[in-house]
C-alpha cells in the first residue's frame, strides 16, 4: 500500500503540473481576448483551429510533458531540499513558456503574443511555487502529527553516521524515525555502549527480520567495507527496503564521475570519463586560434631566430626530441636549438652538476648552451616552435611540461597523474619560479592544475605567463 500511495501521489503531481499549464493558457487566452475584443472560451471550440494548428497544439502538449519529466524530479525523495524543488519548478515553467513562444511563432498563432506569454510564465511559476509550498506545509503537518513516518536504520557508527543522524533529527518534517545504528566494529570490553547501537554488521539480516525498517542509510567507506555493503544491498533488495549510500570523500569523487552506458544489451559502468565536453572543446578551440595567430604574428621573429642559430653555431635550427604526452603517448617536441650539437653526449659527464632534485636534469650555467642559446632560453623564445606541436594536437597551450621517457620511468606513482592530460607550453610551474621550484613542488603544482582544471584557469595562467616571461622569472 505504501508503494501504491507513493505512485498515486507522483502521478497526481504530474497531472497537476500539466493541468496548471493548460488551464493557465486557456485563462490567459480568455482574458486577453481572442479576436475583436471577444474573451469567451467558447470561441475556442468554434472551428477556428485548422489541421496545422492542431498539430502545433498536440506537439506543445507532448513537449510540456517531456520538459517536466526532464526538469522536475518526480520522486518522493524526503531528502530533497525545498529550494531545489522550487528551482526545478521555476526551470520547468520557464522552459514551458519558452516552448509556447516557439510553437506560437512556428505555427503563426497570432493570438499568442509576448504579453500573453509573459503573463502565462508569471502565473504558472506563481501557482507552481505556491503549490509546492502548500504541499510541504501539508506534509509537515501530517508528519508532526505522527503519521507518514519512515523507519531508518543507519549502517555505520562513526563521525559521518552520527553527523547525518543529528541533521535528520533536526529536521522533523523529513518524517524519519531512526531505528538505530549498526556498528562496523565490536565494542571494547567493559566500555559502556551507546544504546542506539542495536547490532553489528553480521546482525543486519536479523534486525531486518525483527523490526520495521523502511530505509537503510549506509555511512561506511566502500574501500574497507565493500563486502558488508554489498551484502546489505542484497538483503535490502530481497525485502524491498530503500538503500541510501552516503559515501566518504574518496568514494564520492569516484561515484560522481561515473556514467552508466549500454553496449550490445549490457549495462556498463564507466569511471573517470571526462564530462566537461564544452570546456574541452573551448580549450582545443583556444589552442588552435591562439597558436595559429601567434605563428602568423611572430613569423618574422621565428625566421630571424632561425637565421641567427644557423649563422652562430653548427647544427640544425630545431632541436627535435621524443617526449611523453597524454597517457604516455610519445611525440616529437620542437624547440629552437640552444645547445651545441654534442649536448646529449656530454650530459653524463655533467650529471654531478645537476641542480634539480628528482629525475629532472638542469644546470643553471650549463656549459653546453651556446651564447645565443642562453638568450633565447632566458627569454623562452626557444619554446616558440612548440606552437606547431599545439597546432597538431600533441600539446596544449597550458598543461604540465612534457617529460622525457627516462624521467617518467623514475616517477613516483602519484606523479604519473600529470600524464593524464595533454602537456603544455606553459603551466603553474612556469609562472611560479620554474628552476627556483623543487621537483616535488613542481609535481604538486601539476596535480593542483589537473584537479582544479577549467578553461578560466587556463586563461589566467596564459595571462600570468606574459609577465613571467618578460621578467625571465626562474629561467636559466
Amino acid at each position: 500500500m505504501i508503494r501504491l500511495r507513493h505512485k498515486l501521489f507522483i502521478y497526481a503531481l504530474r497531472l497537476g503540473d500539466q493541468a496548471v499549464l493548460v488551464l493557465t493558457l486557456l485563462i490567459c487566452l480568455d482574458q486577453f481576448g481572442i479576436y475583436q475584443g471577444t474573451g469567451s472560451l467558447e470561441y475556442l471550440t468554434q472551428n477556428y483551429y485548422d489541421p496545422k494548428a492542431g498539430v502545433g497544439l498536440a506537439l506543445l502538449g507532448l513537449c510540456w510533458v517531456w520538459i517536466f519529466d526532464a526538469l522536475v524530479n518526480y520522486q518522493t525523495n524526503r531528502l530533497k531540499s525545498l529550494g531545489t524543488e522550487l528551482m526545478d519548478v521555476l526551470k520547468a515553467n520557464s522552459a514551458a513558456a519558452f516552448l509556447l513562444m516557439v510553437v506560437a511563432t512556428v505555427f503563426t498563432f497570432k493570438r499568442i503574443h509576448k504579453e500573453l506569454i509573459l503573463t502565462f510564465w508569471l502565473a504558472t511559476c506563481t501557482v507552481g511555487i505556491l503549490g509546492r509550498l502548500g504541499l510541504r506545509w501539508l506534509l509537515m503537518f501530517v508528519r508532526r502529527s505522527g503519521y507518514n513516518y519512515r523507519h531508518l536504520l543507519i549502517l555505520g557508527y562513526n563521525q559521518q553516521a552520527l553527523s547525518m543522524a543529528a541533521q535528520i533529527d533536526a529536521i522533523p518534517v523529513l518524517g524519519y524515525k531512526i531505528s538505530g545504528f549498526i556498528s562496523e566494529r565490536d565494542a571494547p570490553e567493559g566500555a559502556k555502549e551507546d544504546p542506539r547501537v542495536i547490532g553489528r554488521l553480521g546482525d543486519v539480516q536479523r534486525i531486518l527480520e525483527e523490526g520495521p525498517v523502511d530505509e537503510i542509510m549506509i555511512c561506511l567507506p566502500l574501500a574497507t567495507h565493500f563486502p558488508a555493503v554489498a551484502d546489505t544491498v542484497r538483503l535490502a533488495q530481497e525485502l524491498g527496503v530503500v538503500i541510501r549510500l552516503f559515501p566518504d570523500e574518496w568514494t564520492a569523487k569516484i561515484i560522481t564521475r561515473c556514467n552508466v552506458e549500454q553496449f550490445e544489451g549490457h549495462s556498463v559502468i564507466t569511471f573517470f570519463r571526462e564530462q566537461l565536453l564544452l570546456q574541452l572543446f573551448g580549450k582545443r578551440a583556444m589552442d588552435l586560434i591562439v597558436s595559429l595567430t601567434a605563428i602568423v604574428i611572430l613569423s618574422p621573429l621565428l625566421l630571424g631566430v632561425a637565421l641567427a642559430i644557423k649563422l652562430t653555431s653548427k647544427g640544425p635550427i630545431l632541436f627535435v626530441q621524443p617526449r611523453v604526452g597524454m597517457n604516455k603517448r610519445s611525440f616529437k617536441l620542437f624547440k629552437f636549438r640552444s645547445m651545441y650539437v654534442d649536448a646529449e653526449e656530454r650530459r653524463k659527464e655533467l650529471a654531478h652538476l645537476n641542480e634539480m632534485d628528482g629525475p629532472v636534469f638542469k644546470i643553471r650555467n650549463d656549459p653546453r648552451v651556446t651564447p645565443l642559446g642562453r638568450f633565447i632560453r632566458k627569454t623562452s623564445i626557444d619554446e616558440l616552435p612548440q606552437l606547431f606541436n599545439v597546432l597538431t594536437g600533441h600539446m596544449s597551450l597550458v598543461g604540465p611540461r612534457p617529460p622525457l621517457l627516462d624521467e617518467v620511468n623514475r616517477y613516483e606513482w602519484l606523479y604519473r597523474k600529470r600524464l593524464s592530460i595533454k602537456p603544455g607550453i606553459t603551466c603553474l610551474w612556469q609562472i611560479s619560479g620554474r628552476n627556483e621550484v623543487t621537483f616535488k613542488q613542481w609535481m604538486e603544482l601539476d596535480q593542483e592544475y589537473i584537479n582544479n582544471w577549467s578553461l578560466w584557469l587556463d586563461i589566467k595562467i596564459l595571462a600570468k605567463t606574459i609577465p613571467a616571461v618578460f621578467f625571465t622569472k626562474g629561467a636559466s
